[in-house]
Order: C-alpha cells, then sequence, then structure tokens
C-alpha cells in the first residue's frame, strides 16, 4: 500500500480513572458517573487497584466501553510484578524515579504506612505498563482520597501526566490532615460529594481548584410512587454495609422501643459487613429474631424495588471512633426519588439532603429515643408525610439530577484538560 494510501491512526485522548475496586456493588455512584461521561463523550479508561468483590455487578456496569486493566494488589505475592516495573522505571527515568522514592519516603515517615512503598510500585506499574504503551490517556483521576489518589499522586511524579481526585467521606476523615492538604496542593482540580467536605478541605489548601458536585441518580430509573396512608403492619427499611458508621444498632434499639410499644412491623435490612455478627447477637438480644429480614447485598434493581415498597426508610449514621463517618448515602436520595421518606440523623452532610420536617425528618446521632420517635412521627402523621414525600422528591429532581451534574462534571474536565476539549 502506497504511503497517500495509508491512514494514520489517532487515538483520541483519554481520561484515566484509578479506582481502588471494580466493579463494586457499593459504589454504583462511580459506575453512574463513567457511563455517563462516556455518553458524554469523554474516553474512559480503568485501572483498578483490586479485582471485583461480589460475583455480580449492576446493570449498568455492562453498558460501560472503558477498557479494565487490574494493578499487582500484593506487595508480597506479586512483588515480582511490581519490582520489575520499578526497575524499569528508575532505568528510563532515574530522575524522576528518584524524585517519586524520596517523596515517598517523606510520606512513610508521616504515615509510617507500609501502604506508601506499595503505592509507589503501583505507580510505577502504571506509568510502564498502562500509560507507556498509551499515549493517548492525558490525564489520571482517582476516585477516593486515600489509596487510589496516592497511586495517582506517585504516577504523576514518574510520568508528568497531571493528576485530578475525587474525596468522599471516609477516605477524608481518617487521612492525616498533612498527608491529605499535600495531595490536594499537588492536584490540579479536586472534586467531592458535599458541602461539608468542601468547607472542610478547602481549610487543608485553597489554592487548588475546589468544586462540590453531588452524587446524583438516574431520575428514570425512580418512578415516584402514589401516596397513599400507610398501615400496621408497617414496612421499615435500611440499605447500608454492616460498618459501624451505619450506626445500625441505634436503629435496632429504636425498633425495639416500637416493638415494646405495641408497634406492629416488619424491619429490612439490605447490606452486609464486618459487623453481622454484632448485629445478629443485637437482634437476638432485643427479641426482634420474629421481625427482622436480613436480605445481604441485593443488586440494584432489587433495591430500587424494596424502597418502593417500603413505608419508611431509615439511617443512624454517627461518626465512628477513627473519625469514619457518611457523606450523603445515594440511597437515602434514592428513597426521596420513589417517594419513600426519610429519616436520618445530624451527621456530616445528611442534612444537606434531609432538611428536618421537610424533605426528612433528621435527630441527634445515637439517640434511639428520638429516631423511634420521628419513625412514629412518619408513620402516624399523614400531614407530615405528605409534605416529606413531595418536598424530598422536588429536592432531589432540583439538587440531585444526574443528568444536570454530570454535564457540569463534563464540562469541568474540558475546562481542565485541553486535550479532551479539543478531541485531538
Amino acid at each position: 500500500m502506497s504511503s497517500s494510501n495509508r491512514k494514520e491512526t489517532i487515538k483520541t485522548p483519554t481520561l484515566a480513572m484509578l479506582l481502588k475496586g471494580f466493579p463494586r456493588i457499593s459504589e454504583t455512584f462511580i459506575s453512574n458517573e463513567i457511563l455517563r461521561l462516556e455518553q458524554h463523550g469523554i474516553p474512559i479508561r480503568i485501572f483498578s487497584m483490586r479485582h471485583p468483590r461480589e460475583p455480580f455487578c449492576h446493570e449498568s456496569v455492562t453498558r460501560i466501553k472503558a477498557q479494565v486493566d487490574y494493578l499487582p494488589t500484593d506487595l508480597f505475592h506479586e512483588f515480582n510484578r511490581l519490582f520489575a516495573a520499578a526497575s524499569l522505571c528508575a532505568v528510563r527515568k532515574p530522575h524522576t524515579f528518584l524524585q517519586g522514592l524520596r517523596k515517598a519516603g517523606e510520606r512513610f515517615q508521616r504515615s509510617q504506612n507500609l501502604g506508601t512503598i506499595k503505592h509507589l510500585l503501583q505507580a510505577c506499574y502504571v506509568t510502564e505498563r498502562l500509560l507507556q504503551p498509551s499515549p493517548e490517556i492525558v490525564h489520571l483521576h482517582a476516585h477516593f482520597a486515600h489509596s487510589p489518589t496516592s497511586v495517582a499522586f506517585f504516577t504523576s511524579i514518574l510520568s508528568g501526566l497531571p493528576f485530578s481526585f475525587t474525596a468522599h467521606a471516609k477516605d477524608i476523615y481518617t487521612s492525616k490532615p498533612e498527608q491529605l492538604r499535600e495531595k490536594i496542593e499537588k492536584a490540579s482540580m479536586v472534586f467531592t460529594c458535599t458541602n461539608h467536605n468542601r468547607d472542610y478541605l478547602s481549610k487543608l489548601c485553597c489554592s487548588t481548584p475546589l468544586y462540590c458536585l453531588y452524587h446524583g441518580i438516574d431520575l428514570s430509573l425512580f418512578e415516584q410512587r402514589e401516596n397513599k396512608p400507610v398501615h400496621s403492619p408497617f414496612h421499615i427499611l435500611t440499605v447500608a454495609r454492616m460498618t459501624e458508621k451505619k450506626g445500625i444498632p441505634f436503629i435496632l434499639r429504636a425498633l425495639s422501643r416500637l416493638h415494646k410499644q405495641g408497634m406492629d412491623f416488619t424491619y429490612t435490612l439490605i447490606g452486609d459487613g464486618d459487623d453481622r455478627g454484632l448485629i445478629l447477637e443485637l437482634i437476638g438480644e432485643l427479641g426482634l429474631s420474629d421481625r427482622v429480614r436480613l436480605l445481604g447485598t441485593l443488586p440494584h434493581e432489587e433495591v430500587i424495588k424494596e424502597l418502593a415498597s417500603a413505608d419508611v426508610f431509615v439511617l443512624g449514621c454517627h461518626i465512628a471512633p477513627n473519625g469514619d463517618r457518611d457523606g450523603i448515602p445515594n440511597v437515602l436520595v434514592e428513597s426521596l426519588a420513589v417517594g419513600c421518606p426519610a429519616v436520618g440523623t445530624r451527621v456530616s452532610a445528611l442534612p444537606e439532603i434531609l432538611i428536618n420536617k421537610q424533605t426528612g425528618m433528621v435527630v441527634e446521632p445515637e439517640d434511639d429515643a428520638a429516631l423511634a420517635n420521628a419513625l412514629t412521627k412518619v408513620l402516624h402523621e399523614d400531614s407530615l408525610r405528605d409534605v416529606l414525600i413531595s418536598e424530598g422528591r422536588r429536592h432531589v429532581e432540583q439538587h440531585f439530577d444526574n443528568s444536570k451534574l454530570i454535564a457540569q462534571l463534563s464540562g469541568l474536565y474540558r475546562n481542565h484538560i485541553p486535550a479532551l476539549a479539543s478531541g485531538t
């Protein structure tokens, strides 16, 4: 073939997403974001630090076009792969490798965390095995401010590519402030999902563009059900991982109060986690075994069905001893979208979605008596219930519409990453 007939292959500028794991059932907001960004014309490549934990995934994941590459995960069992990439990086770019090594040493001295060394080695792997043969990748974006952003931070040093990240909840409040500040200072921009988070992050660093964008939902998936009076036995629902910050024991103690007051109800808990044994034990101690349904982890479509059939949704979130806390759990937004009124606590950003007695009910954390009282009001006071349902849906439509939020996010990527804007 003559040179005049040859067509040069021009690869489209691509955004690399560095994730802790993909796909993950509990992180639908990330898979939905990736799918929507692709629909907005932004090519994505996924670098995942871990393989999937669950044997199934949400339907939206199957529509994502992005290629997925998995990094070596275990520092000891996969050391040979990590060391080979680091050796290649040291030979090819000795100056930047030493720069990354020095920075890793500084960060290790502050944190005393061996994970810092692994993150540097993983960054070498990303640089040599994934970026080197893929010049179309023009930017790195990490979801979660801890380990994924650490890998993106070191990869930026080694490769010269700019990076940004999205900070969520646990990753913010369990990170050492000085470690987090350094990441913000080096990033080209930072996103977070609540105003509460943005206020905290802005106090650490004000020189980097910092944007608050809620995790929206696809409103087309959540048809608001007909508002009808509810009757005993009531259906009370929680969707949450069985971890300390979710405050499930406070919910169970509130339900025990309702049981002793003579309320007839069924409580459904969807989710799993490390505290499952403790929660099962408490259910037995409180005499609630015949009233509780434990459904484990379910696909998103099944969760929506449970939300649509529940009379009230409840979360007992509080701040764990290690500082871990929720932001705005997506399932809370989904609950309001289908017209299931919600009760929660005044923790972190929950009041940004649950405006007390307007879009939901909020009580002080760890107060099971107040939680029981709020549940009673929602189930028995029809006028209050009507307000919560109508205003809750309106609030979601105004502030949590995924189509609007992803359009904003897509625009910010294009504004900050010229190659994505030009497409060349």
